[in-house]
């Protein structure tokens, strides 16, 4: 298990995020390019992160040149005050905005990771089956028989009765032969057991013993109350959002996850019933079905500025 980055990291990575707003801006100079071969020349850990979030920035090159950097729409201002917004500005550029405010430094450290709206299987090199959903991040030691789950959403199929141990911020699950999905949200995580069995150790709290089709919530305090689900639909693992009869708010946040850039809606939307299965690889189409099922119209600036809003609003 990883232990927490350093404030020396954040440094480095917050000095790593700097060098690429001005490389992002159009306005480095050679000087520039050769300082910062000097900082990545003067130390081993400037490069490696160095190279984090190059990858990290390739995780959002789709983005439109309208997005990713709007100081190029004012190629007459001064090298100065192009410098000063991209630094300064967390709008004008994601990547710095994702690297200082939205992503911690752990996750694109992470040894394996999703950028939004991707999903990922990999084996293990012990048979295991692992598998992030969209913007997800886990750290493996397979020589401590441990997972971490740094963010998002993973899936864990476990064919060895040695088991594995996944860590979450709030306690651990102790999986053999099993098959379990484990998803971390703002205030607490949630642990489902599509098949055989798991053992879940809060922080705070008494030890669970969960088995196939049960789901509990593990918070601060310890965990929730056990409940059930039906292990038989498919679901993310499958690349499909099912809504059964679900207000369409919610739907929406969680269509949201699986969408690069902004996906907003009127507040009288937010009670609206859908109902259907979706598929989370194409969420232009889902938009789009939803505007042909229900009262609303789809407003799109860009690709990646989108608004629902009641098709009364505009009759």
């Amino acid at each position: 298990m990883r232990t927490a980055p350093t404030s020396e990291m954040q440094e480095v990575a917050r000095a790593a995020a700097r060098w690429l707003a001005l490389l992002e801006s159009g306005t480095a100079t050679e000087a520039d390019h050769i300082c910062l071969q000097h900082w990545r020349n003067s130390s081993a850990n400037h490069e490696h992160i160095w190279q984090k979030a190059q990858q990290l920035r390739q995780r959002f090159e789709a983005l439109p040149p309208a997005l990713a950097m709007a100081s190029l729409d004012r190629p007459d201002l001064a090298r100065r005050a192009a410098i000063k917004r991209a630094l300064g500005i967390a709008a004008v550029l994601p990547t710095t905005w994702l690297i200082a405010r939205q992503v911690p430094v752990q996750v694109w450290l992470a040894d394996v990771h999703t950028a939004i709206g991707e999903q990922k299987t990999l084996q293990l090199a012990d048979g295991s089956l692992l598998q992030l959903n969209t913007d997800s991040a886990v750290n493996v030691d397979l020589s401590k028989r441990e997972l971490t789950l740094v963010r998002g959403e993973m899936a864990l199929r476990v064919n060895d009765s040695a088991g594995l141990t996944i860590h979450l911020p709030y306690g651990r699950v102790v999986v053999g032969r099993s098959d379990v999905c484990v998803r971390l949200n703002e205030r607490d995580c949630q642990i489902k057991v599509a098949s055989g069995a798991a053992q879940l150790h809060p922080l705070q709290g008494p030890a669970l013993f969960l088995r196939g089709g049960e789901e509990v919530s593990l918070r601060p305090g310890g965990a929730g109350e056990v409940g059930r689900f039906d292990a038989s639909l498919p679901g993310w693992r499958e690349g499909v959002l099912i809504a059964q009869n679900q207000p369409l708010g919610d739907f929406l946040r969680e269509l949201r996850r699986f969408r690069p850039g902004l996906l907003r809606w009127a507040p009288e939307l937010e009670n609206l019933r859908v109902i259907g299965s979706f598929r989370v690889d194409d969420t232009d189409r889902v938009l789009s079905l939803l505007a042909a099922s229900l009262p609303l119209e789809v407003q799109s600036r860009t690709r990646y500025w989108v608004t629902l809003m009641p098709l009364k609003a505009h009759v």
